[in-house]
């Protein structure tokens, strides 16, 4: 005899856990709590009969696998993946109102590093894995449970490790949801449901200028500082040219019907402005981009260095790489030359399927009259390494938001937090979609 479902009744408790286990990603390999993390998220699996892998990169760099395949569930259909990452950027906490790990609940929101980005929805698929596990309501298909290390510096000591050094795990995967996506956008009193189905590939670039050293007294003209300084400002005042990927231009089709504004690519980014912070993200992904981010020359002032250096954030859209490449050659010039410090690929697939179906259904039962609607990601996931194995990925982690909240400016920003009731929302959300998906 089953017992009634109730697939959020841990999830507060499950995310607070978690948010106390400080997992901060301090990058080029120096993170902390990852190993606490996954073992955290093993026992709570074990505790209902699901067994997990820890897998490590590197000392204490942990992450998990699980195969979660209950009898009841049609093994003829292949397994969907599900992944999140328990690490988190780091916070500094005199920034905050509150402790940043402390995990306290303050008028219906849960506050804390990672609350968004993303241990919110960790919590909410255990919660919703294990009630269906304590309930006897297995799965429409086998899942795949994948919760990684080092996603906030790229990934590379995490998914990027295992899908490189133990791919067989989830090559059996059409499909995957993960961050970012699934939360509501308030547009004119209707909600739009932002669904992921394409990323920026990543292009983090040192630039290096070498030139003639020397007294700073001197006449120079093969000065490193001036030639890199020439090449910052071609890359910073660069306007890249607009490029409406069909995911965006369905996105901005949905704004345009919401608003009862026609929307163009010479207009979209004053349209985008009335949808508050939001438009930063969704603006971003009209175009590529090259930002100035670090620089580094000289150890005197009267001493004229022999090289200069600098940081540039880069981000491509799909099917541009390789003008985004030429282009940064063409604007850095002769004298300076660059280097990847991090590259990665950009991602997309088509807002269609059977797996979009069932999103759109799951929406529309859980908040009649909203609005599925895919969007592309100026910033980077998982989905990365998962392509590569040649998963379709979808940034699906169901949100419902208040129409007030800056749900955007969360991400990494100070004061970090997400309602209780989204939570709720997001494990009935999901509880529903593990029927159809």
């Amino acid at each position: 005899m089953t017992s009634t479902p109730q697939p959020a009744r841990d999830v507060v408790e499950l995310c607070r856990d978690l948010i106390r286990i400080d997992t901060s990603n301090y990058g080029a390999g120096n993170a902390k709590g990852e190993r606490e993390a996954a073992e955290l998220v093993a026992a709570q699996l074990a505790e209902v009969g699901i067994q997990a892998q820890l897998f490590e990169s590197e000392n204490r760099r942990t992450s998990l696998v699980a195969h979660w395949e209950p009898d009841g569930c049609d093994t003829g259909l292949p397994p969907l993946l599900i992944h999140g990452h328990t690490d988190v950027v780091p916070a500094v906490a005199a920034d905050w109102q509150v402790d940043p790990f402390a995990a306290e609940v303050i008028d219906g929101y849960l506050w804390g590093r990672g609350a968004v980005d993303m241990k919110d929805f960790d919590a909410i698929v255990l919660s919703v894995v294990r009630d269906r596990v304590r309930t006897g309501r297995p799965p429409r298909r086998p899942i795949r449970l994948v919760f990684t290390a080092d996603e906030e510096a790229g990934g590379p000591l995490g998914s990027g490790w295992l899908a490189e050094h133990h791919p067989d795990l989830l090559a059996d995967c059409p499909e995957a949801i993960g961050e970012v996506g699934g939360f509501s956008l308030t547009v004119n009193d209707r909600r739009l449901y932002l669904v992921q189905v394409a990323e920026k590939g990543l292009a983090w670039l040192n630039l290096i200028a070498d030139g003639q050293a020397g007294h700073g007294s001197f006449r120079n003209d093969d000065n490193a500082i001036t030639a890199l300084a020439r090449a910052v400002t071609n890359i910073g005042s660069y306007q890249w040219p607009v490029r409406i990927h069909p995911a965006l231009r369905q996105f901005l089709d949905a704004v345009e019907d919401a608003l009862g504004v026609p929307v163009n690519a010479d207009n979209a980014e004053e349209t985008l402005a009335r949808l508050g912070s939001i438009s930063r993200m969704v603006g971003a992904t009209l175009s590529s981009t090259a930002n100035p981010t670090m620089l580094g020359g000289g150890y005197k002032l009267n001493v004229i260095p022999g090289q200069a250096t600098a940081g540039i954030d880069g981000r491509f859209l799909p099917g541009y790489e390789d003008e985004f490449y030429q282009t940064i050659s063409r604007l850095i010039g002769d004298r300076v030359h660059y280097q990847k410090a991090v590259a990665d690929i950009a991602v997309e697939t088509e807002f269609s399927g059977d797996l979009v179906t069932a999103m759109q259904d799951v929406l529309a039962a859980e908040d009649p009259g909203s609005v599925a609607v895919p969007f592309v990601m100026s910033a980077g996931t998982d989905a990365k390494a998962w392509s590569r194995l040649g998963i379709r990925c979808f940034g699906f982690a169901p949100l419902q938001l208040p129409p007030e909240l800056d749900f955007i400016a969360l991400f990494h920003g100070v004061d970090e937090r997400v309602p209780i009731a989204s939570l709720e929302f997001g494990c009935r959300a999901l509880d529903r979609f593990l029927d159809r998906a």
